[in-house]
């Protein structure tokens, strides 16, 4: 069996053994000037190599880091990110890049970084602590940014608030209600907790609860509103998947692409990316193919709109109306239907009762 040599364990070196200051004195005042200046010589050519490297270096790096600014940019660009979280996010990506290149440099040069990184750990670690609530926000934007569960236009209803989300900044959320009041809500609480998004679904359905009088005729109502319905486009009569869009044809160019991020006329994208147009269109095609595979295997549900009797109240039968239509035609198409049925139903001869009460008084003998 083939032994392994063993290793040889040096002895600390004793600390009588590092020179001192006077030492280096003594040592220096026994060299004759040819060898002083022939140490020094060597030294400073050690240095200059050392520092002609790491001004190579830092130019090149400084290439890297712009190429990689212009690239994010162009990303955050064309994904129609938020204006101050785009400089924001770009600001920090070239901070850190800087950072680390700053530090590399200066090892190249000779200079211990273990002090830099040291205190700079330290800073970083103090600002944590004080600034917890403010990163939990931070975190929670970058959560919202890549997993997008509203974009800016969309009627959500969170932390007590509902509206229309008008920016999507790094820290927080500001969404317009309906009266117009601007709400700043931090992005923290929305990654976490729970959130209505009203306007992610294409279609929503449309509920109304309508009571007439005991004595009217149920099927006369049913029959009135489904005719309305019926002349109605913007209720879906049976399927929603009929009315579904199809992606995008090739020959279609997006406002994305329209847009020119240069003077030259041609996109940064495309021209650090020359094949992406091509890529983007074989992307739709599989999108386009994927879809109908995936509409083809889902069966279709019933939408068609529907009137049944809910309940027998003390004062009225209530009726329950169910219709489906897509998202930015809700409200106008709840609003506009509660006033056709007040005024149809009185034509017909069917009434809407208010709450009564019957009393009977006994006779007196």
């Amino acid at each position: 069996m083939m032994k392994l040599p063993l290793l040889q364990v040096t002895q600390p070196i004793p600390t009588d053994s590092i020179p001192d200051k006077e030492a280096v004195i003594r040592e220096l005042s026994t060299l004759s000037f040819d060898e002083i200046a022939n140490r020094l010589a060597n030294q400073l050519i050690d240095f200059a190599v050392h520092l002609a490297i790491a001004i190579l270096v830092f130019y090149i790096g400084k290439f890297i880091v712009n190429k990689i600014h212009k690239i994010v940019l162009a990303i955050l660009l064309r994904r129609n990110v938020d204006k101050s979280l785009t400089t924001f996010v770009l600001s920090l990506i070239k901070i850190v890049l800087y950072f680390i290149l700053i530090v590399t440099v200066i090892g190249i040069i000779g200079i211990e970084t273990s002090s830099f990184l040291a205190i700079f750990a330290s800073a970083g670690v103090a600002i944590g602590i004080a600034l917890s609530g403010t990163l939990q926000n931070f975190a929670g934007g970058v959560l919202i940014l890549l997993l997008k569960p509203y974009k800016i236009g969309d009627y959500i209803e969170a932390q007590g608030h509902s509206g229309t989300v008008r920016e999507i900044q790094i820290f927080h959320t500001i969404i317009n209600t309906a009266d117009n009041k601007s709400i700043i809500i931090p992005n923290g609480g929305l990654s976490t907790g729970s959130i209505n998004n009203a306007s992610k679904e294409d279609f929503r359905r449309v509920e109304w609860t309508i009571g007439i009088s005991y004595g009217d005729d149920v099927d006369k109502a049913r029959n009135a509103i489904l005719s309305m319905f019926a002349k109605d486009d913007r209720i879906i009569k049976r399927y929603i998947e009929d009315e579904l869009l199809p992606l995008k044809g090739n020959n279609e160019t997006s406002d994305e692409d329209r847009e020119e991020y240069t003077e030259s006329g041609k996109s940064l994208w495309r021209r650090i990316f020359p094949r992406h147009s091509k890529v983007k269109t074989s992307l739709n095609e599989w999108k386009a193919n994927e879809r109908a595979k995936t509409l083809a295997m889902i069966p279709k549900v019933d939408r068609s709109p529907s009137v049944n009797v809910s309940a027998l109240a003390d004062s009225s039968v209530n009726l329950v109306i169910r219709a489906w239509t897509r998202s930015e035609t809700f409200w106008s198409v709840y609003y506009d239907y509660n006033e056709k049925i007040y005024k149809e139903f009185p034509k017909l001869g069917l009434s809407f009762p208010f709450p009564q009460m019957d009393i009977h008084l006994p006779e007196r003998q």
